[in-house]
């Protein structure tokens, strides 16, 4: 997955935006004001953080170690760090919905239901 692939993956979903509070070089993908993506697209090896349920972020650590970590300047048990080129793309691609679906699930109510209006 290229950065530019990244990219337009995680502004798919909706209500998806991205934002730079961290400075320029680092995009932020939000939901309603929420992270649930967050990476340096100029960064050589791309890598993302992305919201995990803990059990499952101790799970892909152990099935991917090395190419999945704690993530960086995160809370280290609800987020990881993907190295994007190193993991099959449809994988990196079940993360970042995963993580948008996390996100997502814990907004209020009321922001969910206008989140599922066409």
């Amino acid at each position: 997955m290229t950065p530019e692939q990244l990219k337009a993956f995680c502004l798919e979903f909706d209500d998806a935006v991205e934002e730079f509070p961290f400075g320029p070089e680092v995009s932020v993908f939000k939901v309603a004001g929420k992270i649930f993506a967050l990476a340096d697209l100029d960064e050589h090896p791309l890598t993302v953080n992305l919201k995990c349920e803990p059990e499952n972020a101790l799970r892909l650590r152990a099935d991917h170690p090395d190419v999945v970590v704690p993530g960086y300047h995160m809370n280290k048990r609800h987020w990881n760090t993907v190295s994007v080129a190193r993991l099959p793309e449809p994988l990196v691609r079940e993360m970042i919905e995963d993580s948008y679906d996390l996100v997502v699930a814990g907004l209020p109510k009321a922001v969910r239901l206008r989140l599922d209006r066409p």
